[in-house]
């Protein structure tokens, strides 16, 4: 550490630490989700570290959700109801992993590649690779080999990658394919250097441990920097961080108190600040929170804005979340009021997969149990009512509609103050292009 008296000014040192901790969020926040969504048991029951205090993990291991996410779910923020989730975290610093997909006939799914800074790289799915079943090569930046004939290879930025599935789930009786598709997703090493299958790491903390202590936060990114180097625009991003006892040749035990106190001040501050409500950009509530194709590149609030709120995010061509947590006239939105959204006739959402609205609770960004056990609403809903025109109303609050066809287009809602996100997979190019009227978000609900 260098010496005190050669330290920056104090205003310096916060300036410094902030810049350190929006730049370092993701990092922390993909390390939280690597302990929550990481294998915890191996293919043959093994539990990892042998009990549940345990911080190893088992890399390079689905793991898979069998039911659609709900209230009992509280691993991810701003979970989807509308597909299983696979997960898998891969590590892929020994070489090269291959996988192998099963054919998903008509059937839209993802299998989506994020870095460890959150850049959503690379997709295997319906929409880029098709539907057939097919072999892929995943390896890290410094791997220089060739794939086999007939396999696709898929560069990774950084070694160690979260790879998220999504498979469509069209109705309960089609829940038990989807299970049947999962089971069939193999992951197998190749070449000498290979990366083992279900090998062992220390994921170095728990899931429930947000961001907060300042030694234990610098540890955290220390290690995620050192073991992912970050990409060439944003190494000189890092250069003054080891001021404030942050970078990839920093020792956390050895921070200062007055480093300790800096990045414990950012936290708070960076937090607060990616909590704060966005400008309705979209019109009518609505705005979009996260605009990445496929590198956030050295936007580094967005980044981090979308790792604290939205981590597990595609890029928008695959995938666009449209949110409100106001209505029309910028009043927050709370489960007691009542609102109503309108599609007018041809006005409805345009994807190449599917749509749908989903509700949340605006502090815990979770889902909320409710009385019918709807949890989302769109173009898979069966048994919706639509206007004679071709229009659709829905009806948004927490008590149950008087009028008898809103009851069937009933999305219900927390009690207390709640958002929206609208998901728009294989959004066509009128939502690209923001050229779409979204419904705005009225409150009471009134005949057309």
């Amino acid at each position: 550490m260098s010496d005190p008296a050669a330290q920056p000014p104090l205003n310096d040192i916060a300036r410094i630490a902030r810049d350190a901790v929006l730049f370092t969020y993701p990092l922390y926040e993909m390390a939280r989700m690597r302990a929550a969504a990481s294998a915890r048991r191996d293919a043959e029951g093994k539990l990892a570290g042998g009990s549940a205090e345990s911080t190893l993990r088992w890399m390079n291991q689905w793991v898979h959700t069998r039911q659609l996410l709900g209230p009992q779910n509280r691993e991810v923020v701003t979970p989807n109801s509308d597909t299983l989730y696979s997960s898998a975290w891969l590590d892929l610093s020994e070489g090269p992993l291959l996988l192998h997909v099963p054919d998903m006939s008509w059937r839209y799914y993802v299998l989506g590649l994020l870095d460890f800074y959150t850049n959503p790289f690379g997709y295997i799915g319906s929409r880029t690779t098709g539907t057939g079943a097919g072999t892929f090569l995943l390896h890290g930046p410094d791997w220089n080999g060739e794939a086999p004939q007939g396999v696709r290879a898929l560069r990774c930025p950084t070694p160690h990658v979260w790879m998220i599935g999504r498979f469509l789930v069209d109705g309960n009786d089609d829940l038990a394919q989807v299970v049947a598709l999962q089971d069939r997703l193999v992951f197998a090493p190749f070449g000498r250097a290979a990366a083992r299958v279900s090998m062992l790491i220390d994921a170095g903390m728990q899931p429930r441990e947000l961001a907060g202590d300042p030694a234990r936060y610098a540890r955290v990114v220390n290690r995620a920097l050192a073991e992912n180097p970050p990409a060439p625009e944003s190494v000189r991003a890092l250069e003054n961080f080891a001021q404030v006892g942050i970078g990839p040749n920093c020792d956390s035990d050895a921070m200062s108190a007055a480093q300790r106190e800096a990045v414990a001040h950012a936290i708070q501050q960076v937090v607060a600040e990616l909590s704060e409500p966005q400008p309705s950009e979209l019109g009518g509530g609505w705005f979009l929170p996260v605009a990445v194709s496929e590198s956030y590149g050295t936007r580094y609030r967005e980044r981090a804005q979308v790792a604290h709120n939205y981590i597990g995010a595609l890029g928008v061509e695959e995938a666009m979340y449209v949110v409100a947590d106001r209505d029309v006239a910028g009043v927050p939105l709370r489960g007691d009021e009542e609102y109503v959204l309108y599609f007018p006739p041809g006005g409805l959402p345009q994807t190449g997969a599917f749509w749908s609205i989903t509700a949340y609770d605006k502090a815990s960004r979770l889902l909320v149990e409710n009385a019918i056990g709807r949890y989302s609403l769109g173009d898979h809903t069966p048994g919706l009512c639509y206007d004679a025109d071709g229009g659709l109303r829905i009806a948004i609050s927490s008590r149950q509609p008087a009028d008898a066809v809103l009851r069937k287009n009933w999305l219900p809602v927390p009690a207390g103050a709640f958002y929206l996100a609208l998901r728009l997979y294989e959004p066509r190019v009128t939502h690209l292009a923001r050229t779409f009227r979204y419904p705005a978000v009225e409150r009471n609900v009134r005949k057309r």
